[in-house]
């Protein structure tokens, strides 16, 4: 069965996480510091990891952004904060989910289930498609340049999934605004242009030669690949 990494400073919340997990057929370990958590992930051996925010000795999101080195490890942070600027924050640090306390365990089981499904899924998937430089796993979110994994904000990586889906065509900030941040609170040309500017400092860094992301002034931006 899946192996879950519970790390929750609250042994009365743990407690009840830990039963429904177990009661669900899951192994699962229990930290109740970043540090011992650090320590009890290196061998890899954890299939899933759930996070509370507010850990004593190391913050959640920290602690998100160690275990995720070197690893695709799913993460569903537990926090008492619904501020929605956390949210996004962890979201954008690449946790899958994110359950606010108090909540019901049986409900963070059914979504440690469904997580654990997707990324099986995207698992089985087909290989990433190639387009020019750019290698494109749409199922896993991963866009990889020159054979190198770019390590992206979800907005960075939404907005190159957005210009590779149609290579060479002028979107305008408008049409990516929809196509990426949708209905969130951020708008305005603004936030198109910065997310590009990051975007590029990202590929430049990897081919200093190369600047794929074409600026169409007045009309938006298009991605220019090589040979066409």
């Amino acid at each position: 069965m899946p192996s879950i990494l519970l790390v929750e400073d609250e042994t009365a919340i743990a407690d009840t996480v830990l039963y429904a997990l177990r009661a669900e057929g899951f192994e699962a370990e229990h930290c109740l510091t970043g540090q011992d958590a650090l320590r009890a992930a290196q061998g890899g051996t954890h299939d899933l990891a759930i996070l509370d925010v507010g850990l004593p000795d190391i913050g959640g999101f920290a602690l998100c952004r160690e275990l995720r080195r070197g690893r695709d490890l799913p993460v569903i942070f537990l926090t008492a904060r619904d501020a929605e600027a956390d949210r996004v924050l962890g979201l954008e640090l690449g946790a899958d989910d994110y359950v606010v306390k108090p909540f019901s365990p049986r409900e963070l089981v059914a979504r440690v289930r469904a997580l654990l499904r997707r990324v099986r899924a995207a698992a089985e998937a087909p290989r990433a498609a190639a387009t020019g430089a750019f290698e494109h796993d749409a199922e896993g979110m991963r866009i990889r340049y020159h054979g190198h994994a770019l390590d992206l904000t979800r907005y960075e990586y939404g907005l190159l999934a957005a210009l590779l889906a149609r290579p060479g065509a002028v979107l305008s900030r408008a049409q990516l605004m929809d196509r990426v941040w949708g209905d969130a609170l951020e708008s305005g040309d603004r936030t198109v242009d910065t997310h590009v500017k990051t975007l590029r400092a990202k590929l430049r860094a990897l081919a200093p030669g190369e600047d794929p992301i074409r600026t169409h002034r007045g009309l938006g931006y298009s991605l220019e690949l090589a040979g066409r």
